[in-house]
């Protein structure tokens, strides 16, 4: 049997729907809803699937993500987080809601180092949750701003979600990382806003009002751990090393400032935080193979032209063709993890971005702040679930605030959508070749 466009891609999105409905985890969801078209399918077999994912693993720069992922999870063991949360208070605890603005400036920080944000929400929420709740703030604000905050750990540089777009798409990682820059600080600030209006309206405390031998020792704690952006973004920009490269040098100085010069990790330790990594690593790796299937077959009947042909059809624009990227990215978010989203969906839009007039930066980066909202917004939200679960909360309980937090948020996704200059100003000003 041959099947046409619309029978192949109704099988393998209602297989995927059906799968995922049943809980079946997205990663295997996806490669089990090729099944069916597979067999079908007279000029297809089950090799050429398995060729796919095999090519999808066969990247040179998608060893990024378990050496990020290592670092990250050296950093947190580490207490390097301590050290960060101690910089942040000083930076920013003089303000009212101060363990608020702690929250948001910690997240900001520690995003310039692990590339993740679930390592973000789990590292961070474990020390800040208890101590904003013994402070006598409300468990779900505390709660739902770890949450909101952590997502800065994808959009700041560098990102794991950008290694793989860079990766998936042939875009220049360098690029996408400075494309990150502006909005994830905007993201930042926007969140502080929010914090100082909860804590005016609640009358949350000022945590501290620090001196300069205060803010001295906490730099000098924090300066460390801080080079580490310097050396992946700088010497990615700088055409130094590659983005695995930097990845492998980002581990290995978590590791020497864990094992050396902090001395708190130990060869015990060790061994938890290499098998906590692969486990993590697998289950990312999987799902771009499974993902890199599923999206192959849709290419295969030509789904992606033909979406392509209805969108351009209606003729939007540039800030038209952005604002409907946003939006189906925000819906798949909802459901499904990041990294199949990005291998999915971007592959499929790439055109649709293209004959839109949306550069290929900007794109990348607007789909990545969309996804971010799917870290904390049901069903799948995996910071929030992280987060509420160490606030002993479900997460009903706290959507009302995320809510509120997120609203800001959505405005600065509007405004990239509008602007891409925002995304696209500090790239072309340091890495104009990537736009050639």
């Amino acid at each position: 049997m041959i099947l046409d466009t619309a029978t192949a891609a109704s099988m393998l999105i209602a297989g995927f729907l059906v799968l995922i409905f049943i809980r079946i985890p997205v990663a295997f969801a996806l490669g089990l809803a090729t099944i069916p078209v597979v067999l079908l399918e007279l000029r297809l077999t089950p090799f050429i699937v398995l060729d796919r994912m095999f090519q999808s693993y066969n990247s040179f720069i998608l060893l990024a993500v378990p050496f990020f992922l290592l670092a990250a999870n050296l950093m947190n063991s580490g207490k390097v987080t301590d050290r960060l949360i101690e910089l942040a208070r000083v930076l920013t605890g003089w303000m009212p809601g101060g363990l608020g603005h702690v929250n948001v400036a910690v997240s900001m920080l520690f995003a310039g180092i692990s590339g993740s944000s679930t390592a973000d929400a789990a590292g961070i929420g474990k020390i800040l949750i208890p101590a904003m709740q013994k402070e006598g703030y409300d468990t779900r604000f505390a709660v739902a701003i770890t949450a909101c905050s952590s997502v800065m750990g994808v959009i700041i540089p560098p990102s794991i979600l950008m290694i793989v777009w860079g990766g998936v798409m042939q875009v220049s990682v360098g690029a996408l990382f400075l494309g990150g820059a502006i909005p994830g600080l905007m993201i930042g600030l926007a969140l502080m806003a929010t914090v100082y209006g909860f804590a005016k309206a609640r009358n949350y405390p000022v945590t501290a009002t620090p001196d300069w031998g205060a803010f001295w020792a906490a730099w000098k704690g924090a300066a460390l751990a801080l080079l580490t952006p310097i050396f992946v973004i700088g010497g990615i920009v700088g055409g130094l090393v590659t983005p695995t490269e930097s990845a492998i040098i980002a581990a290995g100085y978590a590791l020497i400032l864990g094992m050396f010069v902090y001395r708190t990790v130990t060869p015990r330790d060790l061994g938890f935080i290499l098998y906590d990594t692969a486990r993590f690593a697998a289950i990312s790796l999987f799902a771009i193979g499974t993902a890199s299937a599923f999206g192959w077959l849709l290419s295969f009947y030509n789904a992606p032209r033909l979406i392509v042909g209805v969108l351009t059809a209606w003729e939007f624009g540039p800030f038209g063709t952005a604002l409907v990227i946003a939006s189906l990215f925000l819906l798949f978010g909802l459901f499904i993890d990041a990294i199949p989203t990005i291998i999915i969906l971007g592959t499929v839009l790439m055109p649709v971005a293209q004959a839109g007039g949306v550069d290929p930066i900007a794109f990348a980066v607007i789909g990545i702040v969309s996804l971010a909202f799917g870290l904390v917004t049901p069903p799948y939200g995996l910071c929030l679930l992280i987060s509420a679960a160490i606030g002993g909360l479900n997460v009903v309980q706290v959507l009302r605030e995320v809510v509120f937090i997120l609203a800001p948020m959505l405005i600065i996704l509007i405004l990239l959508a509008a602007f891409p200059e925002i995304i696209l100003w500090l790239p072309k000003t340091l890495m104009p070749g990537a736009f050639r």
